[in-house]
């Protein structure tokens, strides 16, 4: 960095003063009796000061032709230096958090003082539930503001997180095809989690091809480096049975195109499957049971996870391993699970449960239980770029969810540098922050959900 935006990075790095807060308390002049009232300040304290460096503008916008779930953000400094983040689902609400709540915290702060923000967004937020919208804008902002540090010190965000665990990241396919989250048509319907388009036979078209030419989709992957393979495969059972019960017939029919997949390439690949939460305890055991020969990497998500018990009793019966998941998004969820053996491996979304800063607590959180971390992303960009920062930098991250069709057709209209991927393995971003930037021609105030908010 260069010029005028390399000299205020220097000059707010070597500035320590605090300003006053945009909105001080009135006080009485000499000899007038302050009110009781008035020593309970309405404020909070001022963010501490790391660096000099002052927010100046929040600018946020859906990218609904492209991926109408999406949230994607943009943070300005003084400095010049702009932080990129994205969240996905509900990006209105989240909008909205961002704008109209968190801004208020944000513009006229040091940027650089991550953990503060982070800590009083989320202490802030938690008194009233925080489980949703709240975690998500929290996110986005997190990825904003790790990608602001790392600009000013010309580092990649792994780096900042303590260097190198690995020197590249292990990955595997999942079964989204190109139109897969995306917008359908010209219509203003984003869909439904769970209900995403199968596809249609063509190139990438990973979701059809996995129920319709599994072993053709395997041999494939395998050619391309891939060491494991997630399927879908029983979304259609639910959509035809429901989730209290499914019969064999339906079973066996879901199964087959895994047992293609042995049949061709043998264990040249593992398989995971995604159940992604639709199914009873008696549904996902018959599934269970049907997959044991299979030997699969994991079960994931094949029950809906808000009860930590029953998903203990679900892993003791299965005799597989369970993966649980990026549906959990807090802390405490995270606790309950590992407290009560109800996981193998637990699977982190940095964009849905608070960020990088929260995404690297929980997978070192999960290693004190010698339970395996795995990152998630079947969205956008960034989520994918932050995971593999964490992935990187953390020890226990074992896998990156990767979405081929994705990287390969439309994230390359989001960003500006894409993801290398070589043989099964992702390297990890070389460029300063997150190793990339989202397009600037997306945040267009014509854009119908453009909004910035400004000092």
């Amino acid at each position: 960095m260069r010029g005028r935006a390399a000299s205020a990075i220097t000059a707010a790095l070597s500035s320590t003063t605090q300003p006053p807060h945009p909105n001080p308390l009135p006080h009485g002049g000499e000899g007038t009796e302050r009110p009781v009232a008035q020593v309970i300040s309405p404020h909070p304290k001022p963010v501490p000061s790391s660096s000099g460096i002052r927010i100046t503008a929040l600018e946020t916008v859906i990218p609904d032709d492209i991926m109408p779930g999406l949230l994607l953000l943009r943070i300005h400094t003084d400095a010049g230096v702009i932080g990129h983040g994205e969240t996905y689902y509900a990006p209105h609400a989240v909008a909205a958090m961002i704008h109209d709540w968190m801004g208020r915290r944000l513009l006229g702060a040091d940027p650089l003082s991550i953990e503060n923000h982070w800590r009083f967004l989320y202490e802030r937020a938690s008194a009233f539930g925080s489980r949703g919208t709240e975690l998500r804008a929290i996110s986005a902002i997190d990825l904003a503001l790790w990608d602001i540090l790392g600009q000013v010190c010309g580092k990649p965000v792994w780096q900042l997180l303590g260097g190198k665990a690995r020197d590249k990241v292990r990955v595997y396919n999942s079964s989204g095809g190109p139109t897969y989250g995306r917008r359908i048509g010209a219509g203003r319907d984003q869909g439904w989690p769970g209900h995403g388009d199968i596809g249609k036979p063509g190139p990438l078209e990973d979701n059809w091809a996995s129920n319709h030419a599994a072993g053709d989709l395997a041999e494939e992957l395998v050619a391309e480096g891939y060491c494991a393979m997630k399927f879908w495969t029983f979304d259609r059972a639910f959509h035809e049975h429901g989730g209290n019960f499914l019969p064999w017939s339906a079973v066996k029919a879901c199964v087959k195109p895994m047992e293609e997949v042995r049949a061709r390439v043998g264990d040249k690949i593992e398989i995971l499957l995604d159940g992604h939460g639709f199914f009873q305890l008696p549904a996902a055991l018959r599934i269970a049971e049907a997959m044991r020969d299979l030997r699969p990497l994991w079960l994931e998500d094949v029950m809906r996870v808000d009860n930590a018990d029953t998903l203990a009793d679900f892993r003791d019966k299965a005799r597989l391993p369970i993966a649980v998941s990026e549906m959990l998004t807090s802390r405490e969820d995270y606790r309950l699970v590992l407290e009560r053996r109800a996981v193998d491996y637990v699977m982190i979304d940095p964009t849905w449960v608070g960020g990088i800063s929260e995404t690297r607590r929980l997978a070192e959180f999960a290693q004190t239980y010698n339970v395996p971390a795995t990152m998630h992303d079947c969205t956008g960009p960034l989520t994918l770029f932050a995971g593999l920062h964490v992935a990187t930098a953390v020890p226990n991250v074992t896998f990156q969810e990767t979405v081929r069709a994705h990287i390969r057709t439309y994230y390359s209209s989001l960003i500006e540098t894409n993801v290398i991927i070589e043989q099964g393995w992702a390297q990890p971003p070389e460029l300063p922050g997150l190793g990339t930037k989202l397009k600037p021609e997306l945040f267009e105030a014509k854009r119908e959900s453009y909004r910035v908010t400004r000092v």
